[in-house]
């Protein structure tokens, strides 16, 4: 399903899973609005509900800003009121484990209103900007759950911006999110862009999270700074302690298995 946005000539704030991390959703969002950014030049590239201990409250806020939000897995598989998250971690790692904890409190805590809502998120947001063509994808169009690195081969490149115009025809340029780090990659076809993510740090050792501002035809990374000690608190009084809430505050994730061998961090120990 596509949602073409149509032609925005200012500035689009871009960014990917608020991880029902209200803190950072809050923050956000008090920087569009410092920008002078409506919600009609914001979109989220999904996942909105995940490790956090906000699901309920950061999709309201999502809802009610006005932003376009393309379905990740997350909002596919509790839409679906389905068992598991589909975040596309290996059967039996770290990651899949943990998800063990914080996946059914996600689907637990949000109603069935939000749950319709989620449903109905498309799978590609297309728009115009400053002439050129761009769709906004969660991870992959032939995986929703698809991890591409800024690392990875052209070929990954090519195979997802080939299953994108086999569905929408010819883009200039495309956005996406779900592998949790910022990059913006070069490729034969165009910029492949991925703004980050407001709801965990990019395994870089501080707290900030990321977001991205397209303007004039670039776009820039921004760090976004928000009360992550609150937000652990409130993990850990939700008894989300799966080590998400820990990441919040160190910086790092849980767990590295799912980041190729050159991104992992090497004062870390893998998985």
């Amino acid at each position: 399903m596509l949602r073409d946005l149509g032609v925005i000539n200012g500035p689009v704030l871009l960014f990917g899973g608020p991880y029902s991390n209200a803190q950072a959703t809050r923050a956000l969002l008090g920087e569009a609005l410092a920008r002078g950014i409506t919600g009609g030049q914001m979109i989220c590239t999904g996942d909105i509900v995940a490790y956090g201990a906000a699901p309920q409250i950061c999709v309201e806020l999502i809802r009610q800003s006005g932003a376009a939000v393309v379905a990740g897995n997350c909002e596919k598989q509790i839409g679906a009121g389905a068992l598991e998250c589909g975040c596309g971690f290996e059967e039996g790692s770290t990651c899949d484990m943990l998800s063990l904890g914080w996946y059914p409190y996600a689907r637990a805590h949000v109603n069935e209103a939000a749950r319709a809502w989620m449903r109905a998120c498309p799978d590609i947001v297309s728009f115009r900007h400053q002439g050129a063509r761009y769709a906004v994808i969660h991870g992959g169009v032939t995986d929703v759950a698809r991890f591409v690195w800024p690392n990875d081969d052209a070929a990954v490149f090519t195979e997802e911006w080939d299953a994108i115009e086999d569905q929408i025809g010819p883009v200039d340029h495309v956005v996406a999110g779900h592998c949790g780090l910022a990059f913006i990659r070069e490729t034969a076809r165009g910029l492949w862009l991925n703004p980050g993510v407001i709801g965990l740090p990019p395994h870089d050792g501080r707290q900030q999270t990321r977001f991205g501002l397209l303007d004039g035809g670039e776009m820039r990374i921004h760090r976004l700074r928000y009360d992550a000690e609150a937000a652990a608190a409130e993990m850990q009084r939700a008894g989300l302690t799966q080590g998400y809430h820990t990441g919040l505050l160190t910086g790092y994730w849980p767990s590295e298995e799912i980041l190729p061998e050159d991104l992992r961090s090497p004062s870390l120990a893998s998985g």
